[in-house]
């Protein structure tokens, strides 16, 4: 009996130990902000760099600042914040096992708004604000000075809120680069507010000059764009150094080499033979994410329809597209590519082909480097003796970075329990899964431990999985398929994504009646996001989307326009 009594003692303590810190943390918000704070999210950020904010240090590399996150609602004006010291954090999970020392420390509160859904739901969700989604740069969050503290275990510590994000400038029209910014039906009566799309739009050369000319569209998907990317009007700026460092692709100078690449497509897209087209970014921020995935969710609402059929046409008639499936095309990276198939997929007769690069995972059974129907637990490989991490980030080397764990508990500090977080695990989670019964998406796995939920991973697998849907539905899908479907990844890609299209390649190449027909193709070695030109270094063919593909579009459309279209841009290729 005693040793059973010394032993709960031990389990007792270990716990207490790593979630108590025996400190009071105040958090004071200044009288002048405090009309606009009801509901939201703390976070209490840790730094020890003193040349950056420490809201702008938290990532899943090891050199990630430290955070802890805290939910609140009905804030009473006037009062202070009590955070809660036994609050998750990421990489130290309690505030109590904090190493003692100095930090800079920072106070962000994310504000939270209410939506009272058409689905019956009301949920508190972070509205977009112009920005993408993006909780450290959102207008109207507000947050605190960084200090320097010296922590120590049972210190005090108090912080004053008193600085707000300022809203952001909106880009202008120029001749070539249009903005819109349209209400959607659909989107306003599912979220029960108004709902906007926008979409920054490039119109051909000659687009003024040639009023009954119309045009075919390059959907280009991919995140938040704010302004139209990749296309400058004068040279790289002279005065740029060459001493720039991009840590992604280990070269100097980058930023001249954008400059010029914009530069260059300027003067292609204005030259007098080149394929006269118009291309648009789509804008779909929404309370969960930068971007939607283009489709119809539970948690989201129907963004797949809004966009495809209410957005686009609308652009088409505006700037003159020609307005039907054969005369729209679709490409992204990541994210993009993800969308560019899916939208393919889930619109097979609206669109004319996808090239879908680098896509997020298209098979859930290399879910990045978890098999969610197979798996129990999506953190860890579990035998009888022991269990190991599953990677989440690698290099080109395969020298891993992140495991899977950590980049899921970076989002649950930042965000909590409900997909709020902003970030990508909670997207794909918002996106795909059934709604719960508080509203909110139901979770995939447990977000600490990581334990795998099989009836949301069937629910998955039966509306979302793309490699599942298209051989499922291969027998009435594939002639509308066929020819149409593009697949680029790199075989090293950070995040295992040319896993899941190792499994898609094989179901494609197995098609009858028909046979796909389309492309897949590897980059050696290539990292994320590679997008299927072998003779250029990623770093120089991410910039080139809006070119990279023009031939095979061109073919494409040889084959499928009708008699009517004018085909003479689009047979004299030029590279």
């Amino acid at each position: 009996m005693k040793q059973i009594f010394y032993l709960a003692l031990v389990i007792l303590c270990s716990w207490a130990c790593t979630t108590s810190s025996d400190s009071t943390v105040e958090i004071v918000i200044d009288k002048s902000l405090e009309a606009e704070v009801k509901d939201g999210r703390v976070l209490l950020i840790f730094s020890r760099d003193s040349t950056s904010e420490p809201r702008f240090g938290i990532n899943d590399n090891v050199g990630t600042n430290q955070v802890f996150g805290m939910d609140f609602e009905n804030y009473e004006a006037g009062k202070p914040i009590l955070f809660d010291t036994t609050s998750f954090g990421y990489p130290v999970e309690s505030l109590a096992a904090m190493e003692e020392g100095k930090y800079y420390v920072q106070a962000f509160i994310q504000k939270h708004d209410t939506f009272t859904r058409a689905d019956g739901h009301t949920v508190k969700l972070p509205m977009d604000q112009g920005e993408g989604r993006q909780w450290a740069q959102a207008p109207k969050n507000i947050y605190s000075k960084p200090i320097l503290v010296n922590w120590k275990k049972g210190n005090d510590l108090s912080l004053t809120v008193e600085n707000s994000i300022p809203e952001f400038n909106q880009p202008e029209d120029t001749k070539y680069i249009k903005h819109i910014k349209f209400k959607s039906e659909m989107l306003s009566k599912f979220w029960g507010r108004d709902m906007y799309l926008g979409a920054n739009i490039l119109l051909p050369e000659g687009f003024d000059e040639n009023p009954n000319q119309y045009y075919p569209l390059m959907i280009f998907h991919g995140h938040f764009p704010s302004d139209f990317s990749g296309f400058r009007t004068i040279p790289p700026d002279p005065d740029l150094s060459d001493d720039d460092y991009s840590a992604r692709f280990g070269i100097y100078g980058y930023e001249k080499i954008q400059q010029q690449e914009a530069y260059d497509f300027y003067q292609k897209w204005t030259s007098p033979d080149f394929q006269r087209f118009i291309i648009i970014e789509i804008q779909h921020a929404n309370p969960y994410y930068d971007d939607s995935y283009a489709v119809n969710s539970a948690n989201l609402g129907p963004y797949g329809d809004a966009i495809t059929y209410e957005l686009i046409p609308n652009i088409e008639e505006k700037f003159r597209g020609i307005g039907e499936g054969w005369s729209r095309f679709l490409y992204g990276g990541s994210t993009g590519g993800w969308e560019a198939l899916a939208v393919q997929v889930f619109y097979p007769d609206e669109y004319n082909g996808c090239f879908a690069a680098c896509p997020d995972p298209i098979d859930f059974r290399a879910f990045t480097s978890v098999n969610i129907y197979e798996d129990e637990n999506a953190y860890y490989q579990e035998g009888e003796f022991r269990k190991t991490l599953r990677p989440g980030h690698r290099d080109y080397l395969g020298h891993i970075s992140a495991m899977v764990k950590d980049m899921n508990h970076r989002e649950l500090a930042i965000g909590g329990s409900k997909s709020r977080s902003g970030d990508q695990f909670d997207i794909w989670q918002a996106v795909y899964s059934p709604t719960g019964k508080d509203g909110y998406p139901k979770p995939i796995w447990d977000k600490y431990s990581g334990e795998i939920d099989p009836e949301v991973a069937f629910y998955w697998k039966e509306n979302y999985d793309l490699r599942y849907i298209m051989e499922r539905d291969w027998e009435t899908l594939g002639s509308k398929l066929e020819g149409k479907i593009n697949i680029f990844c790199g075989d090293m890609d950070n995040y295992y994504l040319n896993n899941a299209v190792y499994l898609t390649e094989q179901f494609l190449e197995e098609t009858q009646n028909p046979y796909y027909d389309g492309t897949v193709a590897y980059g050696d070695r290539a990292e994320h996001c590679w997008n299927g030109d072998p003779t250029l270094p990623n770093y120089i063919s991410r910039l080139r989307y809006n070119t990279l593909y023009l031939e095979e579009i061109g073919d494409r459309l040889k084959k499928t326009a009708p008699a009517g279209f004018n085909q003479y841009n689009w047979t004299l290729i030029k590279n």
